[in-house]
């Protein structure tokens, strides 16, 4: 299989660039989701989103994502999407699989249950080095699909309502 990177997009003007973006950042392999974070807001700010409009907070784990974006959107009914960013890596137990299911689920029940665009950052991985090469290695930068995803899903929805 083709290792690529899949983290390189060309930014279409928007037609509108004062949305409001959360980041929810687990501080969980905090190497790899600092990483994500950078990548995300580099993305968010080449697109010409404000900085004072991008706000960010941290949450233990990337079980606790689902609640803190929850948490972001209930404090700021201003924000037009939130971006969760995470990473779990697989250890001896099965705990793996439960933590990314859980997230994953959460994730998206979030966002069906308040109507916006909640975009899943979170990198499942075997290993560290997969972790790393998909946090800013030959991989890409997952954060940055994870931005360019979220602004792709706001534009969506005020396209269709």
């Amino acid at each position: 299989m083709k290792k690529i990177n899949l983290s390189q997009y060309s930014i279409a003007p928007a037609k509108k660039r004062n949305f409001k973006i959360g980041i929810v950042v687990s501080e969980w392999n905090e190497q790899i989701t600092n990483a994500l974070k950078e990548g995300a807001l580099s993305f968010l700010k080449e697109a010409g989103i404000a900085q004072r409009n991008i706000v960010i907070c941290s949450v233990p784990g990337s079980f606790e994502l689902p609640f803190g974006a929850s948490i972001m959107m209930d404090s700021d009914d201003e924000l037009d999407g939130v971006i969760c960013l995470g990473c779990i890596i697989q250890g001896e137990t099965r705990h793996f699989e439960f933590i990314a299911q859980a997230v994953a689920n959460g994730i998206m029940r979030i966002s069906q249950d308040y109507d916006m665009p909640v975009i899943f950052g979170v990198l499942t991985c075997d290993t560290m080095e997969q972790a790393q090469e998909r946090a800013s290695g030959k991989h890409g930068n997952k954060g940055v699909e994870a931005a360019h995803t979220c602004l792709k899903m706001i534009e969506l929805q005020e396209e269709l309502f």
